[in-house]
Parts: structure tokens; C-alpha cells; sequence
């Protein structure tokens, strides 16, 4: 089946059932995909953007927090590299459980 005859909704889902969180993004990525529309966005460039925006904090903001670089973190929200796994860890924590990220600034 090529990618203009899928159904959006049902592959969202059972990406998301497989991810065991939800996606934000992941419809409009789909739709894109399908449309031939828009870029390429990978499931870690989402779980970065996701977090920080958990967080509630800027790109600078959240690259302090985390100990890295803000080009790193621009890095990987853009797709250029993708996040050690230490780091995907980290980032599924902080999407879990959003408070974690005001205890890494007490550090």
C-alpha cells in the first residue's frame, strides 16, 4: 500500500499504541507525508519538542537545564542528530512526569 492510501487516524494510532504515549504531531507529519507536503520529522526531533514544551521553556532555556548546548538541542529539534539514549530517557521522563524539570534546575 503506498503512502496516499493510508488511513491517517488508524497508523497514528497504532504508532502511538506502540510508543505507548501520545504524538502530537504525528497526524499532521502523516497528512504531510501523504499530501507530499512538508519535511521529514523524526519520533526523537518530537520527543525533544515535546518535552520542552512540557517544560514551558524556550530552546536556551530548556539546553540549560538539560546540561547541553543549544545548538545541540537545535541540533535535534531540527533532526540533524539525533539524541544519545541517555538523553531519549531523560526526555521521556520529563514528558511523564513535567516536574522533574524544575527539580534538574535545583541541582
Amino acid at each position: 500500500m503506498g503512502i496516499k492510501k493510508i488511513d491517517v487516524e488508524k497508523v497514528a494510532s497504532a504508532i502511538e499504541a506502540d510508543a505507548g504515549e501520545a504524538l502530537p504531531d504525528l497526524r499532521q507529519a502523516l497528512t504531510e507525508a501523504q499530501t507530499g507536503h512538508g519535511r521529514a520529522t523524526t519520533p526523537e526531533q518530537v520527543l525533544v519538542r515535546q518535552a520542552r514544551q512540557v517544560s514551558g521553556l524556550t530552546q536556551s532555556a530548556f539546553a540549560e537545564r538539560i546540561a547541553t548546548p543549544l545548538a545541540t538541542l537545535r541540533d535535534w529539534e531540527q533532526g540533524r542528530f539525533v539524541p544519545p539514549g541517555g538523553v531519549l530517557c531523560l526526555l521521556r521522563l520529563i514528558i511523564k512526569h513535567p516536574e522533574l524539570s524544575q527539580e534538574l534546575s535545583a541541582a
